[in-house]
């Protein structure tokens, strides 16, 4: 009895005898998709590793299926969801940032293409800018939070504080952030070349156990957004005025002006790259 032979063999077992070369069918496209999204997902997550384990994992499990008789068939579909399995709890973050991005419905669009201007002089000052009021920021043990956002921010984030749609200056960076005014506990999300919110509470991450124990809610709340979001958010600590950069729900501590410059203009080439579409 061969592979094939097994597994309609097993699909007549669950579901009869007369739908079983339907069943079998249906199972193989079915799986046939599962593979395709499972190893899309791990190569765009860098993990060709993994992706060669699976591959050489099944290839082994029906051979072994081919020519062992006695061994139960329902192994070959065992294996795709333990794989399944392990993937949505060693990617747990790259998981939830991937189903934010398809919840369009809930998501608004923070950033106004026409008439924008991407200009180089312009870029180059609202680096300086934000640099210049993160580095003041921390001189002073201000407590900070700054998102630079993508093409789309989720709605309830936004209305959790208050719309400002101004134009980037330290000044106003900092004055929202002086201690015991009314947006200085929430956050600042930047959109280009606008501020076009501040005051707005982020989601706490959950991976309470990666994040050192010296650090507290304002670095959870810029680590959790960018759990789900494709974000970059700037946490200046309130405690030690050290400046870090949270990325896909990593931080980096104590970032100095060339590694805030390094991230800045990236994240500006990719929104003039992106306002030429």
């Amino acid at each position: 009895m061969n592979l094939v032979d097994k597994i309609t063999n097993v699909a007549g077992q669950l579901f009869g005898q007369s739908n079983a070369v339907i069943t079998t069918l249906v199972s193989v496209l079915v799986f046939a998709v599962l593979y395709y999204y499972m190893i899309k997902f791990l190569l765009d997550n860098n993990s060709g590793f993994l992706v060669m384990l699976f591959i050489f994992v099944m290839v082994i499990s029906a051979a072994i299926l081919t020519f062992y008789e006695k061994l139960n068939s329902a192994i070959y579909l065992i294996i795709p969801c333990i794989f399944v399995i392990a993937i949505l709890i060693l990617y747990s973050v790259e998981v939830k940032r991937l189903l934010w991005a398809h919840r369009k419905s809930k998501v608004a669009d923070v950033k106004n293409n026409e008439g924008a201007s991407y200009d180089e002089d312009k870029i180059q000052n609202c680096i300086t800018e934000i640099i210049k009021a993160l580095q003041n920021m921390s001189k002073n043990d201000v407590g900070a939070i700054l998102v630079l956002s993508t093409r789309s921010f989720p709605t309830q984030i936004l209305d959790s504080g208050v719309g400002l749609d101004s134009d980037i200056s330290s000044e106003l960076i900092e004055s929202v952030f002086f201690p015991k005014t009314p947006l200085h506990d929430g956050a600042m999300i930047i959109s280009g070349t606008k501020i076009v919110a501040a005051g707005c509470f982020l989601p706490l991450s959950q991976n309470v156990d990666n994040i050192p124990k010296d650090l507290g809610t304002r670095h959870r709340a810029g680590i959790g957004i960018t759990e789900t979001i494709d974000v970059i958010t700037f946490i200046v600590s309130e405690e030690t005025g050290i400046i870090s950069i949270a990325r896909a729900g990593k931080i980096t501590r104590y970032a100095d002006t060339e590694a805030l410059k390094k991230v800045l203009a990236q994240y500006y080439w990719q929104e003039l790259e992106s306002s030429r579409k």
